[in-house]
């Protein structure tokens, strides 16, 4: 108890030195920053760094926990889907990034057969975002889901008058698909989705997902490059699988 008594009163002895010194070490480091600002810009470089592998981390434990959430939730539309890669998208409708990547996905799912595509709606932007997710999940319209979503992804500045106009062309009821896109079953699916992207830390649109690998932002060349990769991948599996067959 003595020794320890001892140890205590030294650090405290030491502390107080510390602390003494404080004010001068304080204006040493203050002198230095400004002598040298760069260092604090590499300091933050270095902080948005660990950040980015962190919430990468956390993402890459989230894309395995709800992995059936992200891909197989059969209230979400899927184009192609018996395609074997699987790429999923959270979007808003009112989202400038996902207007201008939307012609390259339609494109992408046309010229990919192989490919799933599952829309996540995810309106987070704006109260003509939420009614574009609820009227485009209505029973009413869902048959008409891709076309209404090249019609949503087209109009520059969505509107409400827009959407209606768009369910009409499409042969869909607006009043009807606006009354059952408020109803029980398509909030709670646009709640389900909102806590997926929590879990997953997406906070933005769009962001897609490919295996294990999430691309932020309208990044067709790293969608594109993710697809490839996981195509690789597969014919690997494939191409394993025949070996195993023929010498097992």
């Amino acid at each position: 108890m003595f020794r320890t008594a001892v140890a205590l009163a030294a650090l405290l002895s030491l502390t107080a030195c510390q602390k003494a010194e404080d004010a001068a070490f304080g204006q040493k480091v203050r002198a230095y920053l400004l002598a040298h600002p760069e260092v604090i810009e590499e300091a933050v470089q270095k902080l948005q760094e660990k950040k980015q592998v962190e919430a990468a981390n956390i993402a890459k434990v989230g894309l395995v926990k709800h992995r059936d959430a992200l891909e197989r939730d059969p209230r979400d539309f899927v184009a192609n889907p018996n395609g074997k890669i699987t790429v999923v998208e959270f979007f808003d409708y009112r989202c400038g990034y996902c207007k201008v990547s939307a012609p390259e996905i339609l494109k992408l799912i046309e010229e990919n057969p192989d490919v799933r595509f599952v829309f996540k709606e995810f309106p987070i932007l704006t109260r003509e975002s939420a009614m574009a997710a609820q009227v485009i999940l209505s029973p009413k319209a869902k048959p008409k889901t891709l076309e209404l979503h090249r019609a949503f992804m087209a109009e520059k500045a969505l509107s409400e008058e827009s959407i209606y106009r768009h369910l009409r062309a499409a042969g869909v009821d607006p009043e009807a698909a606006k009354a059952e896109g408020r109803g029980a079953a398509v909030m709670k699916h646009l709640a389900d989705t909102r806590a997926l992207a929590g879990n997953l830390g997406i906070d933005g649109t769009p962001a897609f997902i490919v295996g294990d690998r999430m691309i932020s932002g309208a990044d067709m060349a790293g969608l594109r490059a993710a697809i490839a990769e996981a195509k690789t991948a597969n014919l690997k599996t494939i191409n394993q699988a025949k070996v195993d067959g023929a010498t097992g």
